[in-house]
């Protein structure tokens, strides 16, 4: 659909973009549960290399990390701007010049980190940069926590979605999360992104995807036995339709040992390596294909990107 600055300040005014539904007043510099005002606000637009082969390729992802997030995970490893402690403003038009930027630069796709929450604004740089000149494709990387009539709005803006499934279990995320209903959203919304998408369609020259739905999964400390639920619900549903990344990079991170309930609680640990090996063999024993692994050495603070401006 085609986005207008009005609609943009309608939806800003009463903000109901992610299930959470806060109703804030952002044009007037009040902040829901992502912590945002409706001033975009990113943290780093960089070449980006750590991404599934498939996605970064040899040349680099053009990701755009947004601050703040309608989840915010405590173990989250972009805890810093998931807060919104770290970002810089953007105007509409300066976020579209990013877009270009980044192609002009080699990027091979655009990949929006967490942008659900500037949803109505991204599209707008999108459909700019697009009538500029933007061909190479666009990734939404996302939590999954997403509501359904909004990612409507990225039809024809999206080539290929990247959501998280991050429970199964709705004990697990209230915990984790705040959001008990997680799974019910997530698994809606990817639904929808595959309906806007569809199956995977990769180069055969490059082996680089140019359209489809790679959901991913980061395997949490002491919860093999959720991350099994969700393999099984995914390929249950999808088959090998879309891709599955099944993650082990879970790091724990210094500000969850100022969090009493989670000092000493799995989180403050690493997924071991008999863990992730199990869920691997009921991957394949259930017959997923097209899936992702990640060998050892991803569980690092090394890993988490430099949020300090660059490219804005």
């Amino acid at each position: 659909m085609e986005m207008a600055l009005e609609t943009i300040d309608r939806m800003m005014r009463d903000c109901a973009l992610c299930p959470r539904r806060c109703h804030a007043d952002r044009t007037s510099g009040k902040t829901g549960f992502c912590g945002q005002s409706a001033e975009i606000a990113a943290a780093r637009a960089a070449l980006h290399f750590w991404e599934e082969p498939c996605i970064c390729g040899s040349r680099g992802s053009g990701a755009v990390f947004f601050s703040g997030c309608s989840l915010q995970c405590v173990f989250c490893q972009n805890h810093d701007i998931a807060i919104g402690k770290r970002g810089r403003g953007l105007s509409l038009e300066r976020l579209s010049r990013i877009f270009l930027e980044l192609q002009e630069k080699g990027a091979v796709n655009i990949n929006l980190v967490t942008a659900g929450h500037f949803l109505p604004q991204v599209c707008l740089a999108l459909q700019t940069a697009k009538s500029a000149g933007l061909t190479i494709p666009v990734v939404y990387n996302s939590s999954g926590y997403e509501d359904v009539s909004f990612l409507r709005m990225l039809e024809g803006l999206v080539d290929i979605y990247l959501p998280d499934l991050k429970y199964h279990s709705p004990q697990l995320s209230a915990l984790y999360s705040h959001a008990p209903d997680y799974f019910e959203v997530a698994s809606k919304a990817i639904e929808e992104m595959f309906r806007q998408v569809g199956r995977p369609v990769l180069s055969p020259d490059s082996g680089l995807m140019e359209r489809g739905v790679i959901v991913r999964h980061l395997l949490l400390p002491g919860c093999a036995g959720d991350s099994k639920r969700i393999l099984r619900y995914l390929h249950d549903t999808y088959g090998n339709d879309i891709y599955v990344s099944i993650m082990n990079q879970y790091t724990p991170l210094e500000h969850l040992k100022r969090i009493p309930e989670f000092a000493h609680s799995p989180l403050s640990r690493p997924v071991t390596e008999e863990e992730y090996a199990r869920v691997l063999d009921f991957a394949d024993r259930i017959g997923i294909e097209n899936g992702y692994m990640q060998e050892g050495g991803t569980a690092a603070e090394s890993f988490i990107p430099a949020f300090d401006g660059e490219g804005l």
